[in-house]
């Protein structure tokens, strides 16, 4: 009996043995993440929140300040900007910006979405993951309102030709390269170091760069290349309906929790922090910029207020998840006096005609609210940032990265408009300038 024990128990324990390694094989190849269906069930509501502030959001606030024979040709571009940004960004748009190789410019793969399935997933900023598609769907419309933005300084004077020229030119050199640099894993401004220094990696919590620098510089430098409207700045050129104006910020402001909260890509606290800034900076600002009105010796007016919305909007998007609550609030309040200079003082002393104000707003604001976040970060203003927070190396990061903002939109920005003059002559007809581009561009009218 004792024989037949201890062979029974070597050959049990030689088949142990032998079967070890696929024990180990089965350790080691751990389950593939599986997305958190509430997770993914937020950011399709924050990407549909994206949506709405273009269509409608931003064609009602831009249409509404252009004159009303104009308001249907601004409407229509902002629309089919944005569809044309869609259709590039699953052509080769989210390869470029994200795909799986590339350097610290640009990324290559992932063409024609190739790989992509309902299985695959990206991952967030924890140990999550949400459905891949969805990533795409999100980003795309980051895409999709970044273009539309720069056309509030070309509006009542450029070519419906001339905007497709340029979107396609300038999606493909400008934002999807700089998307990349600030997003994207390997990206330049992403992995900080930059130019060899021991600088953190720059903060852009939702898109103060990737959308709103990078639109407002374009902005400005497509409305000096293009020229002024016939008769400006001698002949009045007030909005038609203040009314849709003010619709048309609130879609944005509404639409932009999508925008700010949906940049955490979960449904967590960081998500929460960043709804919380994008009310408390928002409505500081919309505040602020009436009370400078007040105090450079005009009314504070319906205006005034929608431009303090967008301003502290822009200005809180980079610093969304970047900040604590108070200090979102003073950052709004700050961006929306400096866009009020911008848009009163400094674009009448440079004389550029910036038609609807986004580099007023959006270029400055963009630019503030960048700087700033390298403020509002630190642990002891309420922020975010760890015990080794340095404010100065963090604003180093967030100047370099401004920097390299405004260089690269401004060149890519005049590479695009000049090859969109020379395929479209960019420019509507002067006749077709005084009709109204309604007319001229699409032969209907907003207004019957």
């Amino acid at each position: 009996m004792n024989r037949k024990i201890l062979c029974g128990a070597g050959a049990l324990g030689a088949s142990l043995f032998a079967a070890m390694p696929a024990w180990a094989q089965e350790a080691a190849a751990a389950p593939a993440p599986v997305p958190n269906p509430g997770n993914n069930a937020w950011m399709m509501t924050s990407t549909l929140l994206v949506l709405l502030m273009i269509i409608p959001g931003l064609m009602l606030f831009y249409g509404g300040l252009t004159r009303s024979k104009n308001m249907l040709s601004t409407m229509t571009q902002i629309g089919a900007a944005a569809s044309l940004a869609m259709v590039l960004w699953v052509v080769y748009g989210y390869g470029l910006a994200f795909g799986p190789e590339g350097n610290a410019f640009i990324s290559w793969g992932k063409f024609f979405l190739a790989g992509v399935t309902p299985d695959s997933t990206a991952a967030t900023f924890s140990d999550e993951v949400i459905s891949e598609y969805i990533f795409i769907c999100f980003q795309m419309t980051f895409a999709a309102i970044t273009l539309a933005l720069v056309l509030g300084s070309t509006v009542e004077r450029i070519k419906f030709s001339a905007v497709m020229v340029f979107g396609i030119v300038w999606l493909t050199i400008v934002y999807f390269p700089i998307a990349h640099m600030v997003w994207a894993a390997g990206g330049f401004l992403f992995e900080g170091k930059m130019f060899g220094t021991e600088l953190p990696a720059a903060l852009d919590f939702a898109g103060g760069t990737v959308v709103h620098i990078n639109a407002g510089i374009a902005a400005l430098v497509a409305a000096i290349i293009l020229g002024k409207r016939k008769g400006y700045p001698q002949e009045p050129m007030p909005p038609h309906s203040l009314t849709l104006t003010m619709v048309g910020t609130g879609l944005l402001w509404v639409g932009w929790f999508g925008f700010n909260a949906g940049s955490a890509l979960e449904a967590n606290g960081s998500a929460a922090l960043a709804m919380i800034n994008t009310f408390v900076a928002t409505a500081a600002a919309g505040l602020a910029w009436m009370v400078t009105e007040r105090l450079a010796g005009h009314k504070g007016s319906a205006l005034g207020f929608c431009s303090g919305i967008v301003a502290g909007l822009v200005a809180v998007t980079p610093a969304a998840g970047n900040s604590g609550p108070f200090g979102a609030l003073i950052l709004g309040a700050v961006a929306s006096v400096v866009c009020f200079f911008a848009v009163s003082k400094l674009k009448p002393m440079f004389g550029y005609d910036d038609a609807l104000d986004a580099f007023g707003v959006h270029g400055v604001g963009g630019i503030v609210g960048a700087i700033g976040t390298g403020i509002v970060y630190s642990p002891s203003l309420g922020g975010p940032g760890g015990a080794d927070f340095s404010m100065g190396s963090q604003v180093a990061t967030q100047v370099i990265a401004v920097l390299v903002a405004i260089v690269w939109s401004a060149v890519g920005t005049t590479v695009a408009v000049l090859i969109a003059k020379a395929v479209t002559g960019l420019r509507v007809a002067p006749e077709v300038e005084l009709e109204g581009l309604d007319i001229g561009e699409h032969g209907e009218r907003a207004y019957n």
